[in-house]
C-alpha cells in the first residue's frame, strides 16, 4: 500500500521493543510500554505559513526519531502498526 500524508504529517514505523532486559529477564508482551522511537516511512509536503509558502519539513523518509509518548494516530498498513502524527510530536532526530 503507498501512503502519503498531507502537509506536515509524518507516518513512522514504530521500532520494536527488547523482548529481554540486560539482565536477561524476558519481558512479557503484557509488560511492554510501546516505543516510543520508530522509523520515518514518508513525509508530507510541509505547513503552509501565513504566506500560503509551503515550510520544508526537517524529517525525511528513513530517519529515526523519538516521539511523544501518546503523539500520533495508530494505524494498521499491510499487518504492521504505524503512527501518523504532526512534525510537532517528533522530538528528535537519532543520529549514529
Amino acid at each position: 500500500m503507498n501512503i502519503r500524508p498531507l502537509n506536515d504529517r509524518i507516518l513512522v514505523k514504530r521500532l520494536e521493543e527488547e523482548e529481554t532486559t540486560k539482565g536477561g529477564i524476558i519481558i512479557p508482551d503484557s509488560a511492554k510500554e510501546k516505543p516510543a522511537e520508530g522509523e520515518v516511512v514518508a513525509v508530507g509536503s510541509g505547513k503552509l505559513n501565513d504566506k500560503g509558502e509551503r515550510s520544508p519539513m526537517e524529517v525525511k523518509a528513513g530517519d529515526r526519531v523519538l516521539f511523544s509518548k501518546y503523539g500520533g494516530t495508530d494505524v494498521k498498513l499491510d499487518g504492521e502498526d504505524h503512527l501518523i502524527m504532526r512534525e510537532d510530536d517528533i522530538l528528535a532526530i537519532v543520529e549514529g
